[in-house]
This record gives structure tokens, sequence and C-alpha cells, in this order.
């Protein structure tokens, strides 16, 4: 086969002739794009799109459009694609024909298979998917190969971090599992090659230091804006996660039953969340009503119509104070405060941080009513108005001062 170079344009093109007056085929690879080239046949007047390049130590090619059908600016795009999947180690000749699915095809029937999944754990699936295994999606789960995985895991380790590894190969395995379930033709999962290999992902252990209370507490106080002021206090006091304390709405608070009320379709583990309020918190959402006419407790302009992200007015008190904490953190030092400091049994912390109790046959004869959890919630409230040195007002209505 004869072979020759120059900078393929619409121009150039043209002087590419089929059949090649030789009687064999001729190949022309692009200067401006390596591995991209113009296949000319020897006995038909077929020009053919073709990439080529070595995968895995092995020299492939692959034919993917024919010039009458596709101009040079989408075959030059599309042949980008293909030597992008090449480099990963991808044969894109393996890409799915019929049959199996690919792992895109796969992510959406496993995700339409689970409805107990939220939006927002759909989106964060495809998120992953789209980010971190985005040269597999098209193709299919059997070309998948264990050497692929553990050199895509260490590729995303290296460039997203270790923990955004780890959870896309666990979302693949996930993924591939629901469809080997219904094919039990298919090899066992590729991932298992990482049983050895999983990054090994220290536990995040931040936290308020109680020592910090103070100065934490008064840079909060001092923030221009009310709603992340008390939006933070909310959280530092309750231990509510980050996107249930943000999303909260005035339907679902009850100020005469002092009882917030969070729907299971908005809480993360599905079940409904019946928190009792403290004085403290109950003084603030009194506040709070009194000048609230919105639907969110904690309104904001963006897109849901509530403070979305917290990271900003921390930001600010990091900078006052010194203390750098995220929203998690504060749910971490209410844990803390309630264990260690304010003695609240496991069970009711638990019930509190709307926890799992597990499947523990014993625990789950214990039932725990709100109004216990109220007296819970109620020591941690004083252990931490102690420890933020909190002033508190002496008289018929106790109030706090902030």
């Amino acid at each position: 086969m004869a072979m020759g170079k120059m900078k393929l344009t619409e121009r150039s093109m043209a002087r590419i002739k089929a059949p090649t007056s030789s009687g064999n085929q001729e190949l022309t690879w692009d200067t401006e794009l390596k591995g991209f080239g113009v296949l000319a046949s020897g006995t038909s007047n077929s020009r053919t799109y073709i990439v080529q390049r070595p995968v895995r130590g092995r020299k492939v090619r692959r034919a993917f459009a024919s010039v009458t059908e596709v101009s040079l600016t989408e075959a030059r795009d599309k042949a980008g694609e293909l030597l992008y999947q090449m480099r990963q180690g991808i044969d894109p000749n393996a890409i799915k024909q019929r049959g199996m699915p690919t792992l895109r095809e796969a992510l959406e029937a496993y995700l339409s298979a689970r409805r107990d999944l939220r939006p927002k754990s759909v989106a964060g699936y495809r998120h992953i998917f789209n980010s971190h295994l985005q040269p597999w999606l098209d193709l299919e789960l059997t070309a998948i190969t264990p050497d692929m995985v553990e050199d895509q895991h260490t590729a995303i380790g290296t460039s997203a971090g270790h923990a955004a590894a780890n959870l896309a190969m666990r979302s693949f395995r996930a993924v591939y599992n629901f469809v080997a379930e219904r094919r039990p033709e298919m090899p066992r999962h590729p991932v298992r090659i990482l049983r050895r290999s999983w990054f090994k992902v220290p536990r995040r252990t931040t936290m308020v230091p109680l020592a910090d209370l103070p100065k934490f507490y008064k840079a909060v106080c001092k923030l221009e804006s009310a709603v992340a002021r008390d939006y933070i206090l909310l959280l530092l006091f309750t231990g509510m996660r980050r996107e249930e304390a943000a999303s909260l709405q005035w339907e679902d608070i009850d100020l005469t039953a002092k009882i917030i009320r969070v729907p299971s379709q908005r809480t993360k583990a599905g079940r409904p969340l019946d928190l009792p309020m403290s004085s403290f918190v109950h003084d603030l959402l009194v506040a709070r009503r009194s000048i609230g006419k919105a639907k969110h407790v904690f309104p904001s302009t963006g897109r849901g119509g509530y403070i979305s992200e917290p990271k900003y007015p921390l930001g600010l008190v990091a900078e006052d104070c010194g203390v750098d904490v995220s929203a998690h953190d504060l749910r971490r030092t209410f844990a803390t405060v309630a264990e260690q400091h304010a003695n609240v049994r496991p069970i009711a912390l638990k019930a509190l941080l709307n926890h799992s109790v597990g499947n523990d046959v014993t625990t789950g004869y214990v039932i725990t009513t709100t109004e216990d959890l109220r007296e819970s919630a109620q020591k941690v409230c004083d252990k931490l108005i102690e420890l933020c040195k909190i002033e508190v007002a002496r008289g018929a209505n106790v109030r706090r001062i902030r």
C-alpha cells in the first residue's frame, strides 16, 4: 500500500483520486492531525476517512466515514474524538454495533429502574459518568476490561482526587451489576481488579474547635446577610444537612408545636424528619417569620428560590475569625457536642441527625418520640450556648441576644 503525507484541505483533497492509478489502495496522512488520513481504493471510486494509532501495544485502524458523506471539518472533529478514545486505551472497533448495551444505555436503564433515587442523586450519577467515564459511554459494557478500569481509576485519582476515583468506579460497578443480573452470560464486573487497589480516603474530621466557638459565633453574627447568618446558625444548632436546611419552606415550620417537619422526598435518607425546636432555634425562626414573606425560610434570588451554597458567607466568617469550615463541618460539630458534652444517647443523636439505626434488633424495639428528642435537642442547645458564650437575658421571657 502506497502512503503519502500532506495537509488535508478541501483543495488538496481533490488531488486524492479513486480508483488510484496504481490499482492499489493509497493512504494519505494529514500533517496537521497525526493519525488522521484518507484511504483511496484501487478498484473503486471510494475514498474513506480513517484514524490509526497504537492501542495497548497493538496498531488499530478505524475507517469511519466516506469522503462524500461528511465534510472535512466534520471528519477532522470525529477523528479527534476517536483518537482521544484510542489514547485512553479504547479500541473504537469495540464500540457497540448491536446486542450488548453500551455504558450510556446501561446507565439510563439503571436510573430508570432506581425509582428511589432523588433528582439530585440522578444528576450526580450523570455528572460522574460524563466527567470521569466519558470515553467509555459508547462502548459495550463487555468491552470495558479490568486493565481499563485500573488505568482509569489511577487517571481520575491524579486529576480529580482519590475520593472521586473511588466513587466513579463504585458507580460504574453498580450499573454493570444491574445489567449483569439480567444477562447471566456477562462476565464478572471488571472493577474486581481494584479489590487491593482502592485509594484509602481518610474520613473528614474537621469541625469548629470548641475553644473557637465564641469567635466563630461572633463572626457569624456580624454577617451583613441576615439570611446567611440565620442559615449558618440553624446548621450549627440543629446539625441538619446543608440542602435539607436550605430548602426549608414555611409550611415545614410549626411554630406552635415547635417542630420542623421535612418531608421524605427532601431528605437524603428518604425518611421524613420531625425535628423538635430547641429554644434557640425557635427564637431564630420566630424572628425570621416576622420578616419573612417568601415561600422559603432562607430565600434567595437563585433558581431554586432559596440559599444554595454557604461557601461564600462561611469564607467571610473564616476571614474574620480564622475558623475555616464547611456546612457539613457544622453538622459534625453539633454531633460532637451532643455525644461528648451533652450526654445525648446514641439512639437519640441518630434520630436528631436522621441517621439509620441499622439492623440491630434491640435498637429497633426502642421507640423515640419527638418529645423525647426535644429534651436531647435542648441539652445540645444549652451546651452550645455555653460554649459559644452567648449572653442570655434573665426574666419572664428569656431571649438570646446575638
